[in-house]
């Protein structure tokens, strides 16, 4: 078998080389979001892209590596709205920012949203130390923020991780529940409905009651 680009030092990949990794990585995202890990094989990958198993091969060690290649893009991705929160901003504003952007993601994305789900539900055996190294860091800091803004009365009083885990669940449920949401809400415009809502339901949470003269 040829050596696989990644293994060969010093050399740039040419641009068949980028197409087709591309087009693996693309026809994976389809069948591990609709099969799962366990489910899928490297002949479905292949006959998704269009391409021989050995050809899978020559790119990628196996259906791990595909796997991990593809969530390690994916959490960049998942958490460039958290990171977008600006401490210097107005607190409703910026959670309710960040709502919205989820919820886009949800919409525009809903494939890496259930890859995702579905190695967190297998008990995260490929991302776990990423969550650990990259995404703990980074809700601790966010948290931190949130309780300052708690602190200075500028928020409802809220625990911040509870708080992401409700902004999580709701946004990624109109992608991981996809195929149930469009059953039960029809035709509707559901992203609009959903952004409506949601930001009136968080507001609601988050909004400071009124101090008394």
């Amino acid at each position: 078998m040829p050596q696989a680009p990644a293994a060969q030092a010093g050399r740039k990949p040419s641009r068949i080389q980028l197409r087709n990794r591309k087009r693996i990585l693309e026809a994976a995202l389809e069948v591990f979001s609709t099969h799962g890990y366990r489910g899928t094989t490297l002949d479905q990958i292949a006959a998704e892209a269009g391409l021989s198993k050995p050809n899978i091969l020559y790119y990628f060690e196996g259906k791990e590596e595909i796997h991990v290649t593809l969530l390690n893009q994916l959490l960049d991705a998942w958490l460039d709205p958290l990171r977008a929160i600006d401490a210097q901003g107005d607190p409703l504003e910026e959670l309710m920012g960040y709502v919205r952007r989820k919820l886009k993601m949800s919409r525009d994305l809903p494939r890496e949203s259930r890859l995702f789900a579905n190695e967190i539900l297998q008990g995260a055996p490929r991302m776990g130390p990423h969550l650990e190294s990259v995404l703990k860091p980074l809700v601790d800091q966010t948290a931190v923020v949130i309780e300052g803004w708690v602190a200075q009365g500028k928020l409802a009083p809220v625990d911040p991780r509870h708080l992401l885990f409700s902004i999580w669940a709701t946004t990624q449920h109109y992608a991981d529940f996809e195929a149930q949401v469009g059953v039960l809400m029809g035709p509707a415009d559901v992203h609009a409905g959903a952004v409506a809502h949601l930001e009136a339901l968080f507001r609601r949470l988050l909004t400071p009651a009124p101090t008394r003269g």
